[in-house]
């Protein structure tokens, strides 16, 4: 998907896709972890934009998030956030795996 906003650098943004490979058995149980995480990040973290959790349909054991963070400051605040601590510590069982591509956009 292509967007251009004329009234928003979008160079300085910072986009995050992450791919986590989640057991087959826990995939619901990561779903109510991530989604809670998703959304209390869209509540309380003013430089994060946009947080999106992506579920394949083809894919049982794929889980997908799409994050958006204002700059390198607003994403560096979120990577020293306990909740981001403790979202992870709760789904650590869950998953066989993650890969996170950072972005920029534009």
């Amino acid at each position: 998907m292509w967007a251009f906003h004329a009234k928003e650098n979008t160079l300085s943004k910072i986009a995050l896709v992450v791919d986590y490979r989640v057991k087959p058995d826990r995939r619901e149980a990561f779903l109510r972890v991530i989604r809670a995480h998703a959304a209390g990040t869209l509540a309380d973290e003013d430089g994060c934009l946009q947080f999106d959790v992506l579920v394949p349909r083809e894919s049982a054991d794929r889980v997908l998030l799409y994050e958006v963070y204002r700059d390198a400051a607003a994403y560096a605040l979120h990577g020293r956030s306990t909740r981001l601590v403790a979202t992870r510590a709760a789904y650590a069982d869950m998953i066989d795996g993650r890969t996170i591509t950072v972005c920029s956009m534009g």
